[in-house]
């Protein structure tokens, strides 16, 4: 790309929601764009702007009302979306503002798909907006099909399996949550759906997925939209090497406790550890920790456990002291590089999107314990559709009880299916690998729309490269 001095022909602002799992792919996408030579700047909140530290890409402030505390400050998520919505459209016009007469205007917004609002403040300014969906090709084109009317809410038993273009049929276990209690989850459930409002608007539409991953699926969904495929947006160290010394994301709402996690995998022997995290927004029952902290002791193998320093209060009395020979229980961790170490067999995960492309990207086998949103639609795939782990089967409470991980684990670990689940990680590393790497489908993808921002050509990602 021609640069002159601090000259950019295109600017991307990208806006992610304020959350890490969202923060996370943003801005990974924002780095990319930069590598590729585009000015990248990074729109966040007051309350976690000063979380994010990137080289090569800018950080500005907006505000979403609630500048002290974020989200904690609202009474709920229906006055935190309004004021969000109000006034970070308008910090985000002041934000377009303030580039207009400088060298590098903004000429497109990379907003969250959870924040359409920002697509209207974009065509205020006359610039080009592209939705970006942090959910799989599979769970984006069910609630596109809630949302056209095409399926009604609440999905009931008999009403499955649910059949959606390119994926295997979902049963009931199958579905987001929030298609079989929409009331539990008002709020959430319009947000997920408000995703589509104006889509049809949108310059261009970007999935953190990759071709190889859900080609079936995404051709189903590009009858309801056109869609570029540009993943998996995780650090460039653990794939493709491009970018230089990216091995973290750049946003942490919490203090990993890297050293010490890493200190304790090299006292361990290779594919030996289970890995146990349930991301950042999943809460267990006290019932719920005591079968995982119970199955975890009684399987023998050694874990890395993370447990929110809120969840601490959750765990079994005596079990950090019966346990610290086998075990080690940590606050947070960098989870790239524990899913990275050779040390790690197995990774027990809630099966939120992030965390699913990590563990695929890596070559990590896994045991899935879903409990809401589209997390139970992302196991089904792991086990299913891809072959690179097991479902454990919750009791009639919605529980996994500690028989049931143990079994999982020793499926995973050493079982006989095992070698088999080994040999899927290690392909579909292989081809995330090659999707991002130079010449590969999302590499493409992205190319594609650099080159239609710079003015250089027609943008060709909108069909399904490959598919």
């Amino acid at each position: 790309m021609e640069k002159r001095g601090r000259e950019y022909r295109g600017h991307v602002v990208v806006l992610p929601y304020p959350c890490q799992g969202h923060m996370n792919p943003l801005l990974q996408m924002a780095k990319r764009l930069a590598s590729k030579g585009l000015k990248a700047t990074l729109a966040t909140t007051h309350y976690t702007v000063k979380s994010v530290c990137v080289a090569n890409v800018g950080v500005e402030p907006i505000s979403d009302g609630f500048d002290q505390s974020g989200f904690a400050q609202a009474l709920n998520e229906e006055v935190y979306l309004e004021a969000f919505k109000t006034t970070g459209s308008r910090t985000l016009s002041e934000l377009i503002k303030k580039f207009e007469n400088s060298t590098s205007p903004v000429n497109c917004v990379i907003y969250d798909s959870f924040l359409p609002w920002a697509l209207d403040v974009a065509k205020q300014h006359g610039i080009y907006g592209a939705s970006f969906f942090t959910n799989s090709a599979t769970v984006c084109s069910i609630f596109c099909r809630i949302h056209q009317g095409q399926l009604t809410l609440p999905v009931k038993l008999e009403e499955t399996p649910l059949l959606i273009p390119g994926a295997p049929p979902l049963n009931f276990l199958d579905m987001p949550s929030f298609l079989k209690a929409p009331e539990a989850y008002p709020a959430y459930l319009r947000m997920k759906l408000n995703q589509y409002s104006n889509l049809e608007m949108s310059d261009w539409v970007l999935g953190n997925t990759f071709e190889e991953l859900e080609c079936e699926v995404a051709k189903g969904v590009s009858e309801l939209w056109p869609g570029m495929l540009i993943g998996p947006m995780i650090p460039s160290a653990y794939l493709d090497g491009r970018i230089e010394d990216d091995r973290g994301y750049g946003a942490s709402l919490w203090k990993p406790l890297s050293n010490e996690c890493m200190k304790w995998l090299e006292t361990q022997e290779p594919e030996s550890v289970v890995y146990v995290s349930f991301g950042s927004m999943v809460a267990l029952t006290v019932k719920q920790m005591e079968e995982i902290a119970w199955g975890l002791k009684g399987s023998e193998f050694h874990f890395l456990w993370v447990v929110k320093e809120s969840e601490h209060g959750k765990l079994p009395e005596g079990f950090a002291d019966s346990t610290k020979e086998k075990g080690l229980v940590v606050t947070w961790c960098n989870q790239l590089e524990v899913l990275a170490h050779h040390a790690v067999g197995c990774f027990v995960t809630h099966c939120g999107w992030n965390s699913t492309l990590e563990g695929l990207s890596l070559g990590v086998p896994m045991v899935g314990v879903p409990k809401w949103a589209d997390q139970l639609t992302n196991a089904k795939f792991v086990e299913e559709a891809w072959g690179i782990g097991v479902r454990a089967k919750e009791d009639e409470k919605g529980n996994v009880g500690r028989e049931e991980l143990q079994l999982c684990l020793r499926k995973v670990m050493e079982g006989e299916r095992s070698q088999e689940i080994k040999r899927n990680a290690s392909q579909w590393r292989e081809l995330a690998k090659e999707a991002i790497s130079e010449g590969g489908s999302s590499d493409k993808n992205i190319d594609d729309f650099v080159g239609h921002l710079l003015g250089g050509k027609e943008i060709e990602g909108r069909v399904l490269n490959g598919c």
